[in-house]
């Protein structure tokens, strides 16, 4: 068993295009203007990309029409549901 727990992938945002000095405070500072969040995730290597799970699947939909496309941490970021897959589905 995993020692993190399962996301919900109706609640879960990815957030891609973020600047290499990205926090996890700006990014819940931002998203939680769209509802509750219950967790934040930043990548640190490789940098550039974040999830964010919000209490809410709407939250997370309205954050996705809301801030896809504008800046964050100094970059223009891209917003979309996640999908789910893991790098070795990628492959």
């Amino acid at each position: 068993m995993s020692r993190y727990r399962e996301w919900d992938l109706s609640c879960k945002v990815y957030v891609g295009n973020l600047g290499t000095n990205a926090s996890k405070y700006e990014i819940e500072k931002i998203f939680s203007k769209y509802g509750n969040i219950r967790n934040v995730w930043v990548a640190r290597n490789p940098p550039g990309f974040a999830f964010v799970e919000f209490e809410d699947p709407r939250d997370a939909e309205d954050s996705v029409r809301g801030l896809d496309g504008t800046r964050c941490c100094g970059t223009r970021i891209r917003v979309e549901m996640s999908n789910g897959r893991t790098r070795r589905d990628r492959r």
